[in-house]
């Protein structure tokens, strides 16, 4: 059974969400750790077997790890058959594969150096503001649901999860608004609550 050390309420939250939405929780080993948090809280864990002491990090049957919450995503999803993802040689796989690293290459950087207040043009060439990112979303959506077309998939889970932490940052675009919305109502907010009350009070003891 693979290993998931997850700690809640951080990026790995959206991989416990994947994982209630695919029905495979219960397939999956679920170790709690402890992280140190952007406000000084928390500590480094000795349990946590990630290099850099953060979380997503999943260990496979065969003892390989993945860091990186797009790559444990899109290999989770690959292990259950592709449920919230496009298969290979499918239509919108080149799309499904841009977002995903969209986020991590693209989307998470901006939004981190708006958060700090930097404002440098070497950031601006390699990752772009947060303007331009809200264009690609845009532009990207159109008029569809989700990302890739109709379906609901990870790259929207991913996607949507940074303006879930950092709401006052997404795009004040109607479209995208209603997109956030079919993200969040399409998952189980509720059990994920309840999940992460009970890893956090596993956590305190």
């Amino acid at each position: 059974m693979p290993t998931l050390y997850h700690s809640p309420h951080s990026r790995s939250s959206r991989v416990i969400s994947q994982l209630m939405l695919m029905g495979k929780l219960d397939q999956i080993k679920v170790v709690i750790v402890d992280v140190v948090r952007g406000d000084g809280s928390g500590r480094s864990d000795p349990n946590n077997p990630h290099p850099e002491g953060k979380v997503p990090f999943l260990v496979t049957d065969d003892g390989e790890t993945i860091r990186e919450s797009a790559a444990i995503m899109m290999y989770l999803d690959e292990l259950f058959g592709y449920p919230l993802g496009i298969k290979p040689q499918s239509a919108g796989r080149g799309a499904f594969l841009s977002w995903m690293s969209y986020y991590c290459g693209v989307l998470e950087p901006a939004m981190v150096a708006q958060f700090a207040k930097l404002d440098h043009p070497v950031l601006k060439s390699n990752f772009r503001t947060m303007t331009e990112v809200s264009a690609q979303i845009v532009s990207g959506l159109g008029d569809n649901a989700y990302l890739v077309g109709g379906k609901l998939t990870i790259a929207d889970i991913i996607m949507g999860s940074a303006f879930q932490w950092a709401p006052d940052l997404a795009p004040e675009a109607p479209a995208v608004k209603a997109w956030l919305k079919r993200v969040e109502a399409a998952q189980d907010c509720a059990g994920l609550q309840a999940f992460e009350t009970q890893a956090l009070a596993a956590l305190t003891v």
